[in-house]
């Protein structure tokens, strides 16, 4: 055999095993692609099965039993706990869940201006809560925290109840606030508040429809999470370009006090 034939069969050896590894990579790929498309399926049906999970969990006030508002709630459908004086000019709206991370990093960052606003006469609040955490990683922390709180509204001492619970907030994970234990135990931190008629309150869940009905409400109004924070029915929390801060704060309820 001639050398140019030799040479000539080498080259359709090399080209066939060429063409024999592209089609492997080629085949490699399409199974990649069967396999990432597979992935992004199961996927998207875990976020649908999660959507639907999460938009269920206010169902869980249809067995609390029957729906009795904390004393003073008021607002649409009674949902709201007031504090402050009602003569105030500026009103400023939060909905929080107690298991909510970003709810206690915004009442640590505006805790003490909201309260000196509200001590001067300047600034009611009106407080929804929400299960959001519950709904999202199951567990009642953010459902036995918030009745805990309803009971402590029963009491006249939901303000300073409201703030322990931040304070000692678990992490988000820890679903710690689902123990009626630990809400009477920081219950004690609030001068006059662990009385037999408020641990039956939080032991029979007297609030639970209600905070139900309220967590509904949130979703309903498609509110995109907590802590949603409205200044006089304008929303002010949560804008990247236009960040709040506390002094901001205060001079839009000064400003709103002024007019």
């Amino acid at each position: 055999m001639s050398e140019k034939n030799r040479e000539g069969k080498r080259t359709a050896r090399e080209r066939l095993a060429e063409e024999r590894e592209r089609q492997k990579a080629r085949e490699k790929k399409r199974r990649a692609l069967i396999v990432g498309a597979a992935v992004v399926g199961v996927l998207g049906l875990a976020a649908v099965v999660g959507l639907l999970a999460s938009n269920s969990g206010g169902d869980k006030g249809d067995s609390a039993g029957p729906l009795v508002v904390p004393e003073g709630a008021n607002g649409k459908d009674k949902l709201s706990i007031p504090v402050g004086k009602e003569s105030a000019k500026s009103t400023l709206t939060v909905w929080e869940d107690f298991r909510c991370p970003a709810c206690k990093q915004f009442e640590d960052t505006y805790r003490s201006t909201i309260n000196d606003l509200v001590d001067k006469g300047q600034l009611k609040v009106e407080y929804h809560l929400a299960t959001l955490i519950d709904n999202n990683l199951r567990g009642e922390g953010s459902l036995r925290a918030a009745n805990a709180a309803a009971c402590a509204q029963d009491a006249g001492k939901f303000p300073p109840y409201h703030d322990v619970l931040f304070k000692n907030q678990p992490e988000e994970s820890d679903d710690a606030y689902a123990k009626n234990s630990r809400l009477t135990e920081l219950a004690g931190e609030v001068d006059g508040l662990v009385t037999d008629s408020f641990k039956k309150c939080v032991d029979d869940g007297r609030h639970d429809s209600w905070v139900a009905k309220s967590d509904q409400a949130f979703r309903d109004a498609k509110l995109r999470g907590t802590p949603t924070v409205l200044l006089d029915g304008k929303n002010i929390f949560g804008d990247q370009q236009n960040p709040l801060t506390p002094a901001k704060l205060k001079q839009l309820v000064e400003e709103a006090n002024k007019d």
